[in-house]
Order: structure tokens, then C-alpha cells, then sequence
């Protein structure tokens, strides 16, 4: 792998029929976890709260994100770099998944099931993909 490594934090935001947010930053056409590059000082738990405000206007306590771990996958908007991300679920009730609308660099977002984001094909980030759930056998 390459040296070239981008940190961050990600949110697999769910709604309570199961569909994950996608979002769309300015300037780009993939569409990825919402979330972002931890300021200097920041947990993952802190910087995946302040970019949730900053990113979608959604303010939720740490507590309330659930740690999935961390994933090593190609970077979506960087080309030749290595994505390491500290990624946390957060299921929304309904009402709160039907106020979130994009802010700062955010130009789009949307609600997908798996076959939805699916068929994004190449404009669906790699660590989304690795996100997706998997059929059981």
C-alpha cells in the first residue's frame, strides 16, 4: 500500500427502515459516509459529533454513536492514497432522519438501500461499499 494515508472519521447513519445516508461533498461526484478529518486534540467521537453538526446540522451526543471499528480501503476523492477511517453506526429515529439536509461542503445527500447505493457503481466511495451489508448465505 501506499504512504499516502488520509484519516478520518465516518458515520453509517441508518433510518429505521434500514437505508444508510449517502452524502455528496461539493466539487466531487462519489458519494460516501458523512464525516471527516479529525481537528488536532479531537477523539474519533468528538470530531465524528462536530463534523455531523457542521455537515448535516444533526447534533447528537457521543454516546449515541456505536463503534464499528476501523477500515482500510482506497480513498475516494484522493487518488493514490490509502483510507484509514474510524467508522461508527447511528441509527435515527425517523424524525430526525427526515430534518437532516446537507450543510457546509455537503451539495447532496440521500437515503439508499443497499441495492440503491449499489447501483451508484463507481460513484459509490469504496468504503461505502465496504459498508454495504452482505447477504447472508
Amino acid at each position: 500500500m501506499t504512504d499516502l494515508v488520509v484519516r478520518v472519521v465516518a458515520a453509517l447513519v441508518t433510518d429505521p427502515s434500514g437505508r444508510q445516508l449517502l452524502v455528496r461533498k461539493r466539487g466531487t461526484d462519489r458519494f460516501m459516509q458523512a464525516g471527516g478529518k479529525p481537528e488536532a486534540g479531537e477523539t474519533p467521537r468528538g470530531a465524528l459529533v462536530r463534523e455531523l453538526s457542521e455537515e448535516l446540522g444533526l447534533d447528537v451526543p457521543e454516546t449515541a454513536l456505536e463503534p464499528l471499528g476501523p477500515f482500510v480501503t482506497d480513498a475516494a476523492n484522493e487518488p493514490g492514497h490509502r483510507l484509514e477511517a474510524e467508522v461508527f453506526r447511528l441509527p435515527l429515529t425517523a424524525g430526525v432522519a427526515d430534518a437532516i439536509e446537507p450543510h457546509a461542503e455537503i451539495e447532496e445527500l440521500r437515503w439508499c438501500t443497499p441495492s440503491e447505493a449499489e447501483a451508484l457503481g463507481a460513484r459509490l466511495a469504496p468504503l461505502a461499499r465496504l459498508l454495504l451489508p452482505r447477504p447472508t448465505p
